[in-house]
Parts: structure tokens; C-alpha cells; sequence
């Protein structure tokens, strides 16, 4: 009999810890303080005795009496989190009641009890901690998140087996919650609402969690290796889920910093306060372009609230991570629909869908490749199954009516001959939809994203095929320097701009120029204080950037003075490595921390 090792929660009256910070890998950027609560300790707690034989009908009246608590449970809570997330992520929660339904689940619960005389808890406990393993030993992420999942509903049912005892583990105020791993069922409070921030050992980007974490604006960090041993119940915390840091029991001068800078996020009103676009400006005024960065329907919302109707680029991938089949063609159309609703006028750029192996998706990669990054991801996956892509381009056009202002960027570009292959293919949907009489605009226009070595290099012979070009600086770095930026030991060499880097930023605005075509920038990285410096010293006028950190690129923008970004750019470009622009980055640093200093 396998016993689940979770560890018991820590007594609430070990004093606090010390002093300390952790660094993760984001979910969903934001900041949160509060008391931690911890919730990763209810199958180690599940009672694995025998039951007399007489106890067995006992036990199985209860396993169903709370399956159907937890059913009713899930129905109220997808009615509670209608109108404030997408109903396509609600969704998500309709897998739960699936497991509440699944005959495998169900009878290998059942034959424990019945044949084995385990009781309920027990059962349950086995179950999970079977399927958990199994799936572990499983080099899919897929596989792995059906585990999470079944978890979820685990722990759901035991939990509804004592609700008064459960209950009483329930804190009686918001909370940031730490547990091994990112789970819908412990997101939100008795009451229904998300908690104030997770953090968490293990948990990945694509998960059910993830996608919820996000769609409700929950700051999430997981990759906090060894937090459930560092980190004690009622311990206070920050969660900086923008970068990526918890910081544990810090002092009152630092949390004071936080919450003055989490009061700076919102007016008296609870609403963000729109920018002014003049905002935009470096010091000595010279304006740039700053446009929204989004992956969902809140972050578009959000940015439309601060006054950035315009996305500069919407990830499309969302939809195609929910489920493990292709999104409907109808699915698609209303959530483009809904984006393009939501931006009100403004223009759009979707990215194509930009998926690798990594990411487990059957009906484009069957098992994952032995690199990734370098594999059939981005335009080559799209090209390597037409029926996809040609789906995907059917949903924009028909939500592109007349008089939409619509842009299609490709990712993962390396010459124009994948450029070429794309607008044959949405030149044939858009024939085929205007035989069937759809209406459709004549004016979308088509660019790619610059972010491998061969787009840089050839980006003159790109910017002569395309409308537009969006240079993401985080992923050309990734690429040129073979450096995985998922991999936290090599971090650092991504935190300044690499000349060899900065030198190819300089031939790809010279090529934007010269074919008199639209250059923007992307990446969270480089929106930074070492980084944006050089790269509008480099030329960059325009740039999209994630809602929650428009604040911070406005100040970095405020911080720079052209003319000595111009020289910096030049001088850092000239350099032979790294090292030797570390004065130089110090300097755009210094000119950072000044402005803070004296605003």
C-alpha cells in the first residue's frame, strides 16, 4: 500500500522564520502581501485503516454523498467566476466534474474499499498517490497535469467528507497560499474568491491552474524549490510575481516600500488609473510608442482601462493549451472576436500560433523533440500541419470585417520563404470564405516576429516582403547566445545586452528604415533599465509591453536621455564582450535610480 508523503502542516505556534528571499519563475506577474497559509498537507492526513466489513456500505454511501458536494461545489463556483474570467477558462473546471464522473477513478475507489475494506479516505488517498506517480515517471507534461487535476478532485472529495473540520483549517482572512503544486482547489477561498497570491515548488505555465491564475490576475510564482521547508504557516510575505521573488518575513521598512508601491497600482477607486500617453517620453522628450502586450481577455480589459486600446501583439496560444483538441474553429472565432470587441476600434496584431514540442500538444508534436527550441515550433509547426494553420487564419478573417484594424505576425521566422508559404495559405481561406460570400476587410496586413539569428541577419530581405516587423529582443538574445532563459543558472547572461546582440538590433532598424516599414519591440527583459537604454539608443522608437508593467517602462523611459543613449548603443555595440559594457550599463542604471530617487 503506497502512503502519500506530503508533509504535515507546521504547528502555527513555531516561531516565525527568518529573514530570507526566493526566486521563481513567474505565472502571472503582480504583487501580494499577506500571511502565508499552507495547503499541501491533506492526503498525508487521510486515515489509510481498515474498516470492519459491516462500515463497507457506510463508506461507500459517503464517497457518493461527496462526490455530489463536490459537484455542486464546482457548479457554484464556475457561476461565481461567470462574467470575471472567460468562459472558456470557466471551462476548465467542467474537466473536474468530468474526474467526479470518471468511471477509472470512480471504480478503482470503489474496488479498494469493497475488496480491500480500506476506508474511504484511505482510498482515495491510494488512488491519487498511484495515478501521481505513474504520471510522474511520464516524460509529459500533458500526463503530468492530468495528475494535478485528479489531485484537485482528490482532495476536493475528502475535504467535503468533514466540512466542520476542514472548515476549521480555513484562515479567516485573505492569504498567500504555498503548497508543492499549482492545483485549482486550493485558489480560492470557503467564499469563492482567488486568494491573494501563490507560490509554489512545481507547477507548469500551461496548466489548468496557470491559465485560471492568470484569467483572474492571481500574482503566481512556482519553481520555489524547498519553500514548503522554509516557509512556515503565518510567516509574512511579498510576493513580487513581476519578478519573480518571494520575499520572506522582511523587515517594516521594506514592507512599507510594498505596500506604498501596491497602493501606487490603483486610485482611491480600486480601478488602475489610465496613462497618459505623454507619458511615454524619455527625459528629453522624445516620444515612444508604447502599446499592450497581451495572452488573454483580462490583460486586454486591463489595458484598455489604462488607456492602451491598441495591442501591439496578442498570443494566440491560449485557447489551443485549455484542452487537449484543436479549438473549434467556432471557439476561436469568439474569442478573436471578443479581443477585437474588447480593443474597440483600436488595432490588433495576433501572433500566430507559436507552439514547440515542449509544450506537449499531440496534434502537432507527438512526443518532444531533443531540443525544442530549435525544433518544429513557431511557423514551422504551422506549416508542417496546414489544417491547423488554415484553421487558425479562417477564425481572423471572419472576425476581420470591413474597416477592422488587423495585423498577423509570424513567429519563429528564419527567411521569406516561410512568409511566402503563409500568405498562399491565407490567400487560398480568404478565396474560399469569399466564395461562400463572407465579407471579408481587404486591408489586414502581414509582418513576422524577428527573433532568430537567420531574421536578424535577413532582415532586410523580410522587411521587403512584409508589412510590419516585431523584433522580440528576449527570444533573438535566447537564440543568438544559446542560452535557454527557463534555465535559472544561465539567467545572468541574459540580464545586459550582449554586443553581438545589440550589433544585429542595429542591422534590423537600419532594415526597417530602409524599406520604410513599421519596427516594434518585445520582451519583458528587455523593457528593463539595463536593457531599453541601448535599445532606443539602437533606434527603437515603438514597443509593446505587458499592462502590469507600464508603470515601470514608463519611468525607464523617463530615465534616459537620447543623444547619450545614442553613444552608449554605439560604444556597447563596438564592445567585445559582455564585460566590457558592465560600465556603461551601470551607468544607464545610475541614471534609473536617480529618477527614483528624486521623483
Amino acid at each position: 500500500m503506497t502512503e502519500p508523503t506530503s508533509p504535515a502542516p507546521p504547528s502555527t505556534d513555531v516561531p516565525p522564520s527568518a529573514s530570507f528571499e526566493m526566486r521563481g519563475t513567474a505565472i502571472n506577474p503582480g504583487l501580494a502581501l499577506g500571511k502565508v497559509h499552507r495547503k499541501d498537507y491533506d492526503l498525508a492526513r487521510a486515515d489509510m485503516r481498515r474498516v470492519p466489513l459491516d462500515q463497507v456500505e457506510r463508506e461507500l454511501n459517503r464517497f457518493h454523498a461527496s462526490l455530489s458536494a463536490s459537484k455542486e461545489q464546482l457548479g457554484r463556483l464556475k457561476d461565481s467566476l461567470g462574467g470575471k474570467v472567460p468562459a472558456e477558462h470557466v471551462q476548465i473546471l467542467d474537466t473536474h466534474i468530468a474526474y467526479l464522473r470518471d468511471s477509472v477513478f470512480l471504480s478503482d475507489v470503489e474496488n479498494l474499499i469493497l475488496n480491500e475494506q480500506m476506508s474511504l479516505e484511505g482510498a482515495i488517498a491510494k488512488v491519487i498517490a498511484d495515478f501521481d506517480r505513474i504520471f510522474h515517471l511520464v516524460e509529459n507534461e500533458l500526463l503530468r497535469e492530468r495528475a494535478v487535476d485528479l489531485r484537485d478532485v482528490g482532495i476536493r472529495v475528502l475535504r467535503n467528507l468533514e466540512p466542520a473540520e476542514r472548515d476549521a483549517d480555513e484562515p479567516p482572512s485573505d492569504y498567500v497560499l504555498v503548497a508543492r503544486e499549482l492545483s485549482i482547489v486550493d485558489m480560492f477561498r470557503l467564499d469563492g474568491q482567488a486568494v491573494l497570491g501563490i507560490a509554489t515548488e512545481e507547477g507548469g505555465l500551461t496548466s489548468h491552474a496557470a491559465i485560471l491564475a492568470r484569467s483572474m490576475g492571481v500574482p503566481t510564482v512556482t519553481g520555489l524549490e524547498g519553500i514548503r521547508e522554509r516557509v512556515q504557516e503565518g510567516d509574512f510575505v511579498i510576493l513580487d510575481a513581476t519578478e519573480g521573488v518571494l520575499r520572506v518575513n522582511p523587515d517594516e521598512v521594506v514592507r512599507e516600500q510594498y505596500r506604498e508601491a501596491r497602493a501606487d497600482q490603483r486610485p482611491a477607486s480600486g480601478e488602475p488609473a489610465p496613462f497618459d500617453l505623454e507619458a511615454f517620453r524619455t527625459a528629453d522628450g522624445t516620444p515612444i510608442a508604447v502599446h499592450a502586450h497581451c495572452g488573454n481577455l483580462p490583460e486586454v480589459e486591463q489595458a484598455v482601462r489604462l488607456g492602451l486600446g491598441e495591442l501591439g501583439l496578442y498570443r494566440t496560444e491560449l485557447l489551443y493549451l485549455i484542452d487537449r483538441q484543436q479549438p473549434s474553429l467556432d471557439s476561436l472565432v469568439a474569442h478573436y472576436a471578443a479581443v477585437l470587441d474588447e480593443a474597440a476600434g483600436q488595432r490588433v496584431t495576433f501572433r500566430l500560433l507559436d507552439i514547440n514540442s515542449s509544450w506537449e500538444v499531440g496534434y502537432l508534436h507527438e512526443s518532444r523533440e531533443p531540443n525544442p527550441a530549435l525544433g518544429s515550433a513557431g511557423v514551422r509547426a504551422l506549416l508542417d500541419h496546414k489544417s491547423v494553420l488554415r484553421r487558425q487564419l479562417e477564425a481572423l478573417l471572419r472576425v476581420a470585417v470591413e474597416g477592422t484594424r488587423l495585423r498577423l505576425a509570424i513567429p519563429f521566422v528564419t527567411d521569406v520563404s516561410e512568409v511566402r508559404a503563409v500568405r498562399e495559405a491565407l490567400f487560398d481561406v480568404r478565396s474560399e470564405l469569399q466564395r461562400t460570400g463572407h465579407r471579408l476587410s481587404s486591408s489586414i496586413e502581414l509582418g513576422v516576429v524577428v527573433e532568430t539569428a537567420a531574421a536578424a541577419l535577413g532582415a532586410r530581405a523580410l522587411a521587403q516582403e512584409v508589412d510590419f516587423l516585431c523584433l522580440a529582443v528576449d527570444a533573438l538574445s535566447q537564440n543568438v547566445l544559446a542560452v535557454d532563459r527557463e534555465n535559472h543558472e544561465l539567467a545572468e547572461r541574459l540580464e545586459i545586452l550582449h554586443p553581438t546582440v545589440l550589433r544585429l538590433v542595429h542591422d534590423v532598424v537600419a532594415a526597417a528604415e530602409a524599406e520604410g516599414k513599421e519596427l516594434s519591440l518585445l520582451g519583458t527583459e528587455a523593457l528593463g533599465p539595463a536593457i531599453l537604454p541601448l535599445l532606443v539608443g539602437a533606434g527603437l522608437r515603438s514597443l509593446s509591453a505587458p499592462p502590469v508593467l507600464l508603470g515601470e517602462v514608463a519611468r525607464v523611459l523617463a530615465s534616459i536621455d537620447l543623444e547619450r543613449a545614442v553613444e552608449a548603443a554605439e560604444r556597447v555595440a563596438a564592445a567585445g564582450c559582455a564585460a566590457d559594457t558592465l560600465p556603461i550599463v551601470d551607468a544607464c542604471l545610475r541614471a534609473y535610480d536617480e529618477l527614483g530617487a528624486t521623483s
